[in-house]
């Protein structure tokens, strides 16, 4: 595996692998890797020639009083696990080679992200754009691949690719969890004891109401009584919010029919965990 820090090395070696005839699977990260982003690089090993995952903690993404200092960083594990998981290469820019200057071109987003995550992130989905729409062309991939722990990510990627074009295969790939149901993710390290014992309520939840979307109940408000009742007596959770959407549409329902994404997403002590589950109805 090689590491590679600019941008123009970067691209001088797609431009050659693409001359070569070799497929590119793309997994783009911030870091701290852990066994949701070894799925995602798993993935793309059976799937491509070549393989190349990027680390880079995007400071466009994150809000003013959001954890960009403190986000988990560990560059000599994140390089031993890639290596492990067969990686051919590793982009690792800094934030400098990334934003060398000033912008004259901004991207904005504007469906897809009035709620959810986005409703309290003014900008962040912009900053996610952004970057991939940066990554896309320095990587040039064939595919890239995303967890759908981050659906509503995957719902602006999705209309990222579709909206510019890019010749890029968009790959969903299943959220890796606990063995007690909880979604794996990089700001868990920030769970209390007693929070960790608590936060598998999220995906015990959302599977209660799917119970009950299987037993006939389409009334959306009353999934989202259930699942905000069992994390209200259960954890010590602050509930951000509990929604049920189209999915990737990320539009109100009136009745629970097509596909919908149930979603959820509260603040412990430390950590803001969100989790969902997107089914076919």
């Amino acid at each position: 595996m090689k590491v590679i820090k600019t941008i123009k090395d970067m691209q001088a070696l797609v431009q050659q692998l693409r001359r070569d005839g070799q497929s590119i699977g793309f997994v783009p990260t911030m870091g701290f890797l852990h066994e949701g982003h070894c799925s995602l690089m798993q993935r793309a090993r059976k799937e491509n020639d070549v393989v190349v995952l990027s680390i880079f903690v995007n400071p466009t993404q994150f809000g003013p009083n959001e954890d960009f200092d403190t986000y988990p960083r560990d560059f000599e594990r994140d390089e031993q696990i890639a290596l492990k998981e067969g990686v051919d290469y590793l982009f690792y820019p800094s934030v400098e080679e990334m934003y060398k200057e000033n912008p004259s071109v901004s991207i904005s987003v504007i469906n897809r992200v009035d709620v959810l995550c986005g409703a309290k992130r003014a900008g962040h989905f912009d900053g996610v754009a952004t970057i991939l729409t940066k990554l896309f062309h320095i990587v040039s991939p064939h595919r890239a691949y995303f967890g759908k722990k981050d659906a509503q990510q995957v719902a602006v990627v999705h209309g990222l690719i579709k909206d510019f074009n890019f010749p890029v295969e968009l790959v969903a790939i299943d959220t890796v969890r606990e063995e007690d149901g909880l979604a794996k993710s990089s700001r868990n390290v920030y769970l209390t004891e007693a929070e960790r014992t608590q936060a598998p309520v999220l995906y015990k939840s959302l599977r209660q109401a799917v119970e009950k979307i299987n037993q006939g109940e389409t009334n959306p408000d009353r999934l989202k009584e259930i699942i905000s009742a069992n994390i209200q007596a259960y954890t010590s959770a602050e509930i951000d919010y509990v929604e049920v959407y189209s999915y990737p549409e990320l539009q109100p329902v009136t009745t629970v029919t097509g596909q919908v994404i149930l979603a959820v997403a509260v603040q412990f002590s430390k950590a803001r965990l969100i989790d969902n589950l997107i089914i076919e109805v």
